[in-house]
């Protein structure tokens, strides 16, 4: 017999067994030597009282032996399958080629960027001496946005599809088990590198192929239906079947839609800027306490606030994490956030944004380049604030809320630099209003967090895409084009890996 229970138990306690067996037969009130053992289904912090604890949906095995899951994977040989062609080695592309595995299907990816592993020398080149490689960045490149942007794997996205299977995936492929039952599941950069260099093992050993620094410049068709891609060397690909899943930033696909005449949309998204504090203000606030617990994590937050009727709402919030410089062009500045797995860095960042709505931005309606050249606008500015070398604009919180430029700005962790700026002359009007009226009530919500302590560093815009492939509701294909799948975020039908994974999935059962 099986019960399922949740329990409180104390940070100090969460990984002794003997207590937690003690506390089940307790709390089902039945003799201990029946319990033959427990799984903790899912488990997440709950800091709602002075006394943090953790709340735990905990199985119990009630004389019988604990079920040990496994899961088993079916992919297939594929050598000689049916070839599907997927743009992009994010997550999306990666998962919709295990999927491929197991539908008999054949995926060759083709990457712009490099492999996983080689990213790292560009990225170092980045963050030491703000050179940009176009191909090869924090956007661009196997693994795709979040392979070093963190790994965060929350998600709301049980709808669309089997979320435990992609997690699961990621187990199988050297994830830890945690990610299985933490409310919050979370990989970290450290770790993600070498989890997606095994996926792509996998998907090379079954058949499949994947293909690093080639940028597809052309779908090609023939009367409505697609007949494969050709890559910058020339070569040309053949299939029926191609999914793109390029991410938010390949702003060259879209302008091969353009000039394609295929159907494109604006779209709304998000822009802001990523605060960063330092942790120790977090932890004190939403542990209640004056030094966290060794037993408990690096706090996290989530905030959000109407103002003047527009929505500002905390984004990727990365405790223990690291501000890193996401941009695609040398003559731009686009931050994120991200943390290793043990999130054990002194500060703590979030993306805090205002959605950017059709209305926003004159001309969305009929222009789907609208919002996304309002956005390399903003990005513009705020590389010329900064004054080059990927050098950030930012300012302390309180000089921001107060109209004052900050006479020098704290110590924080974006590697390129900071310099001392305006922000409000960089972002738009309705957004700086929306923010400044924002962050003294998140001050009011959680303490200790509207502070000069507090750095504000622009521009964060890449929060999703700002445009839209649009696509079939049931055949996901495009509506103009046979056999073309959009996919995931740079296609507009997702938000972070997961689901981006998930619509990855979907796309190759649809083909299927």
């Amino acid at each position: 017999m099986q019960k399922e229970i949740e329990l409180a138990i104390a940070p100090e306690r969460i990984e002794d067994e003997n207590y937690i067996l003690i506390q089940g037969s307790k709390a089902l009130k039945i003799n201990g030597e029946r319990i033959k053992g427990f799984k903790i289904r899912k488990r997440s912090i709950d800091a709602r009282s002075r006394h943090v604890v953790f709340r735990a949906r905990i199985i119990f095995f009630i004389d019988e032996e604990p079920i040990n899951e496994v899961f088993e994977t079916h992919f297939k040989s594929v050598h000689n399958a049916q070839p599907v062609l997927i743009i992009g080695a994010g997550p999306a592309g990666l998962f919709a080629a295990l999927q491929c595995l197991e539908k008999g299907l054949k995926p060759i990816i083709v990457e712009r960027g490099k492999a996983v592993q080689d990213r790292r020398r560009d990225l170092a080149k980045l963050n030491r001496e703000g050179i940009v490689d176009e191909d090869s960045n924090y956007c661009f490149g196997e693994g795709g946005a979040g392979t070093y942007s963190d790994g965060k794997l929350y998600t709301r996205s049980d709808k669309r599809g089997d979320v435990e299977k992609v997690l699961k995936l990621f187990v199988a492929h050297g994830a830890n088990e945690d990610i299985l039952v933490n409310a919050r599941p979370h990989i970290g950069t450290n770790k993600l590198p070498h989890i997606i260099q095994d996926i792509r093992e996998t998907i090379i050993a079954h058949g499949g192929e994947v293909i690093f620094e080639q940028r597809v410049v052309d779908i090609n068709t023939e009367n409505n239906q697609v007949t494969g891609v050709t890559l910058a060397s020339g070569k040309q690909l053949k299939s029926n079947h191609v999914i793109v899943a390029t991410g938010h930033s390949a702003r060259d696909i879209f302008e091969l839609f353009r000039n394609k005449n295929w159907l494109l949309e604006a779209k709304a998204f998000a822009l802001g800027v990523r605060i960063e504090h330092p942790q120790e203000i977090i932890d004190q606030a939403q542990y209640h306490c004056e030094v966290r617990s060794e037993h408990l994590p690096p706090a996290y937050y989530s905030l959000v606030e109407q103002v003047n009727g527009r929505g500002v709402f905390s984004f990727c919030m990365c405790p223990g994490g690291v501000i890193a410089p996401c941009s695609t062009a040398d003559n731009e500045i686009v931050v994120n956030g991200w943390s290793p797995s043990k999130r054990n860095n002194p500060h703590a960042n979030s993306g805090t944004v205002i959605q950017i709505n059709l209305e926003d931005v004159p001309g969305s309606e009929s222009d789907p380049f609208a919002l996304l050249d309002f956005q390399r606008e903003i990005e513009k500015r705020a590389f010329e604030a900064g004054g080059g070398k990927m050098v950030a604009p930012a300012q302390r919180m309180i000089d921001f809320v107060e109209g004052r430029i900050s006479k020098d700005l704290p110590e924080n962790s974006y590697k390129p630099g900071t310099v001392s700026a305006d922000l409000t002359q960089v972002l738009p009007k309705f957004v700086y209003e929306a923010l400044r009226g924002a962050l003294p009530i998140f001050g009011k919500k959680m303490k200790g967090y509207y502070t000069n302590e507090a750095i504000l560093v622009a521009v964060e815009s890449r929060t999703s895409s700002p445009v839209r492939i649009p696509r079939d509701k049931l055949s996901l294909q495009h509506p103009e084009i046979k056999g073309l799948y959009p996919c995931a975020e740079g296609a507009g039908y997702a938000g972070g890996i997961i689901s981006a994974a998930i619509d990855g999935m979907n796309c190759a059962n649809a083909i299927h």
